[in-house]
């Protein structure tokens, strides 16, 4: 394999990651949602029942896109809206059975993904890769202005 450059990181990881929303788009059709629609799922399953701001600062779209998402996936029986305890305007999303169930099996879909992605690669380079990309993350966080809540 060729020696890659520093200047070659953001391409690489670019590629990375439209390759395996691609890939993953493709081994998740069977269930019927888009990938902007597993997206927002996989984030009302981890963030528990998460308002529709929160969900559109999560995703970095527009909350009026997350509001259409949101009504095609309730429509869907994959979500359901349900009001905040404190306050009145702001409702919560939370993930239907159906959702849940098809949640644990997109997960067993990613984990393939990911080994197919990883051919080749050692258990020592997995670990290398991850505490780099986790570093990364971190360095790259830590230079972003604090965020004004939206809730």
């Amino acid at each position: 394999m060729k020696k890659t450059s520093i200047e070659d990181l953001g391409i690489l990881i670019h590629d990375t990651g439209r390759l395996l929303r691609k890939n993953f788009e493709r081994r998740g059709q069977a269930f019927g949602l888009s990938t902007a629609q597993w997206r927002l799922l996989v984030r009302v399953v981890r963030e528990r029942d998460p308002t529709q701001a929160r969900l559109a600062e999560l995703m970095e779209i527009e909350p009026i896109s997350v509001s259409r998402l949101i009504d095609r996936m309730e429509q869907g029986g994959w979500v359901k809206r349900s009001p905040h305890e404190t306050d009145r305007r702001v409702k919560r999303v939370v993930p239907t059975d159906k959702s849940l169930a098809a949640y644990s099996k997109i997960k067993a879909v990613a984990a393939d993904l990911f080994e197919d992605a990883l051919q080749g690669v050692d258990e020592e380079q997995r670990e290398v890769l991850m505490t780099a990309l986790v570093t990364m993350v971190a360095n790259l966080s830590e230079s972003l202005p604090a965020a004004e809540p939206v809730d």
